[in-house]
């Protein structure tokens, strides 16, 4: 039997600078950025798309951006592990769509990890996506990049 599951790394947007990590908000620019690439999705996603969110602010803003019904994962948070994500999306096990919200280094890790099957440390800017797809044919995972979409590119 064939599945497909899609699993879209969004880095939260350009955040201000402070002290408590987790409280850090939203720029007026990262607000712009995060309304931006909401609105590209929006127009992409599936109805059965599941959204996963690091309970940091800056996280939970972006996300927000969206204008669906989100789930707070400190598996998603600052210190998550690539594993970490993995897991909490249950890649690659399953259909449908999911939407993890979250941070660098650790979504970049991931990105590097399911795309090569390798760990590294790639970049993903702020506020940007990238649209990874699965399909598991006969038993065979096929893994490919779909889109990777930056802000400035909307």
């Amino acid at each position: 039997m064939d599945n497909q599951l899609n699993l879209i790394l969004w880095r939260h947007a350009d955040a201000e600078d402070g002290v408590d990590d987790s409280a850090r908000a939203l720029t007026k620019r990262g607000r712009k950025q995060a309304a931006q690439i909401a609105a590209w999705l929006k127009e992409r996603l599936p109805q059965d798309t599941e959204v996963l969110v690091s309970p940091a602010k800056r996280a939970l803003q972006t996300a927000e951006a969206l204008g669906l019904a989100c789930r707070t994962t400190n598996k998603l948070g600052t210190g998550a592990s690539e594993n970490d994500v993995l897991e909490a999306a249950h890649w690659p096990h399953r259909d449908g769509t999911v939407v993890v919200v979250g941070h660098q280094p650790t979504l970049g890790r991931v990105a590097a990890l399911v795309l090569s099957g390798k760990p590294s440390d790639w970049q993903i800017k702020k506020g940007a996506l990238w649209w990874i797809t699965c399909r598991n044919r006969s038993g065979q995972a096929e893994v490919a990049l779909k889109a990777a979409m930056t802000p400035d590119l909307v």
